[in-house]
């Protein structure tokens, strides 16, 4: 019987994607039937579709979507024009994860040996992923032993990372799941991720789903956490990692790693090598994604903040190399001083 973190997050069925509707959870298992480009766009950029590898694989499958809907087997001209302007737009639906241009570009290329090659690459994409994830959960592990207690941890994760952000097992989430499988994990504690709650609707569902001890804690409460002695490792995904090592991933993370780095608790960033973009130098050159104000003046359909008052809401920001212990990947552990060499 497979466990939960097993299970796909998405798949292609009747020409359509199915995904969970991530924007329900907890309180609602809803799933999504995609069959536009345009439902792609919407469910990705409106966070149903979210984490990096997860919205890259949306996206090729996207592309799929919009092969089979502007070209007939082998054609070329107008058609393709069409699929590689949805290809574009689809790309663009949220630019700081370089995973989702990445994956669009790999289906895309396959556009000349017509849809059905197009389909076929999106969902090889998805068994990569499974066994991408695998690997990297299984040198993650070694690495909090290598750098931990060797007892039960008390671990801190922000957003979400589990199977509801990649095809299945997850990054960080799913480290944390394989260590609690050896009995390596006393309680996580979960950022509740604000503004839109990830690790208190998702991150805390996984976690649940799996009987994995673990606590809810207010963003703003992590540093005292740590002071209190109540995290032995902090466990974090990333949705763009530059040629030095610096890591863009969900807001809130910079702070975590300041605080990590003030109490010596080491700070390991999990993701696979398509988060990688070597093509900019440091954390200076990432495009960060800036999200509407009413995600942080409003909570649940009501305003919480005086009538014309607007939010700095970065969905995103960038932790230097200098105080991540290590980034790992599924061909194995990066330090931070061998990265930005």
């Amino acid at each position: 019987m497979s466990k939960p973190s097993d299970q796909p997050s998405l798949r292609w069925d009747d020409n359509a994607i199915v995904t969970l509707d991530q924007r329900a959870l907890p309180h609602e298992r809803r799933f999504l039937h995609l069959s536009t480009v345009d439902d792609v766009v919407t469910a990705i950029t409106t966070l149903a579709v979210r984490g990096a590898p997860s919205i890259g694989l949306a996206g090729a499958l996207g592309v799929a979507l919009s092969a089979y809907a502007h070209c007939s087997q082998g054609s070329t001209g107008d058609g393709h024009e069409a699929v590689r302007a949805d290809a574009h737009r689809l790309a663009a639906a949220r630019p700081t994860a370089v995973n989702l241009a990445w994956a669009v570009d790999r289906a895309l290329a396959r556009l000349d040996d017509g849809p059905d090659a197009v389909l076929a690459e999106a969902t090889a994409m998805i068994d990569e992923d499974l066994a991408v994830n695998r690997q990297m959960v299984a040198h993650a592990v070694q690495a909090v032993r290598d750098r931990c207690p060797q007892r039960s941890l008390r671990l801190l994760t922000h957003c979400n990372t589990g199977r509801l952000a990649t095809a299945a097992v997850g990054t960080a989430l799913g480290t944390i799941l394989a260590l609690a499988d050896a009995g390596r994990v006393t309680e996580v504690l979960v950022d509740e991720t604000r503004p839109l709650l990830q690790g208190a609707r998702l991150t805390a569902w996984e976690l649940a789903e799996a009987g994995v001890p673990h606590r809810v804690c207010v963003d703003s409460a992590a540093a005292a956490a740590m002071s209190q002695g109540l995290v032995d490792c902090v466990l974090v995904g990333a949705d763009r990692i530059t040629a030095r090592g610096d890591v863009a991933n969900k807001i809130g993370t910079y702070a975590l790693a300041i605080a990590a780095a003030h109490h010596g608790i080491p700070f390991i960033v999990v993701a696979p090598e398509s988060s990688w973009d070597r093509s900019l130098a440091d954390g200076r050159d990432i495009v960060i994604e800036e999200r509407a104000d009413d995600e942080v003046t409003f909570y649940g359909g009501t305003r919480t903040t005086p009538l014309g008052t607007r939010a700095y809401n970065p969905a995103f920001d960038v932790t230097p190399a200098s105080l991540i212990s290590a980034i790992v990947s599924e061909h194995g552990v990066h330090h931070a001083s061998e990265v930005s060499a």
